[in-house]
């Protein structure tokens, strides 16, 4: 338990760099930022598989394109809303997905859900409300952009679900990756920004703290239990609040605190809830 913990911590502070850079660069175009946080996933998860004698091609090959897809749309409406929010509003915002993931399962893998989860819900999107209904710096714009993208990311994991261990999760993110790269670098071409001197470094960085913030997550639920590894993830959320505080000077009122701080208990509850 205490080596995945480690694994977890590296892995929020990994996703949490890759969010802060993407923050500084929010003066690239997204599909820009978009392509450079595929590509170097891309070269690293490639060189990993094939190093690894792992089929590259895998097996549920539509379901992962689909996938590619849905989180291609998420990805790129969080790296927009980075543009009006306060980047630890966003990652807050964004980790509604699993409301959005288990509605989605009630239909498309047939599961339900337990009375008390759907309460959790309630309390999750009331911290919404108080986010928005009592931070009036809470930009409109952003926090319909961030919305939409964790009902993608809700979409994701069901169909990251659907396709289970038939498939290696690399080769899954590889998918990803590729079609992000594919479209992300068809799609910047007009509106191309030249980068300058450490930007370079900083958007050639957002693939390499994807990359290590994905494969340590996934080591560690390789080594725990699901139930006791899930709710670290939103360790994300502090380190992202504490590093926009020091880097950005964002500024959180207390309702904002407040709203914040209900959706990560509600949301980690159901997690708990949910695995038993």
């Amino acid at each position: 338990m205490k080596k995945a913990i480690l694994f977890m911590i590296i892995s929020t502070f990994s996703f949490t760099l890759m969010n802060a850079f993407v923050k500084y660069l929010s003066n690239y175009p997204t599909f820009e930022i978009v392509f450079f946080r595929s590509v170097g996933s891309l070269i690293l998860g490639t060189t990993y598989i094939l190093a690894k004698g792992i089929s590259i091609l895998g097996n549920q090959r539509k379901l992962m394109v689909f996938r590619s897809f849905a989180g291609l749309t998420a990805m790129s409406l969080f790296f927009m809303s980075l543009q009006y929010l306060p980047v630890g509003t966003a990652v807050s915002l964004r980790y509604l997905a699993p409301i959005y993931a288990a509605i989605f399962a009630i239909f498309l893998l047939d599961e339900k859900l337990r009375t008390i989860q759907w309460f959790l819900f309630l309390l999750a999107f009331s911290g919404v409300l108080m986010l928005k209904g009592f931070d009036q710096e809470l930009n409109t714009t952003g926090l319909l952009l961030v919305l939409t993208a964790s009902v993608f990311s809700g979409l994701v994991y069901v169909i990251i679900r659907k396709i289970g261990r038939r498939d290696h999760p690399l080769v899954i993110v590889n998918y990803f990756m590729f079609i992000g790269t594919l479209i992300g670098g068809i799609l910047c071409i007009n509106g191309w920004v030249k980068p300058e001197g450490i930007d370079w470094l900083r958007l050639f960085s957002l693939g390499i703290f994807g990359f290590f913030g994905q494969v340590f997550m996934t080591k560690a639920f390789q080594i725990a239990k699901t139930n006791l590894v899930a709710p670290l993830k939103y360790i994300e959320v502090v380190f992202t609040i504490l590093v926009g505080v020091s880097w950005f000077g964002d500024v959180y009122t207390l309702w904002s605190l407040i709203g914040i701080l209900m959706i990560i208990v509600a949301l980690t509850a159901n997690v708990i809830i949910g695995r038993r």
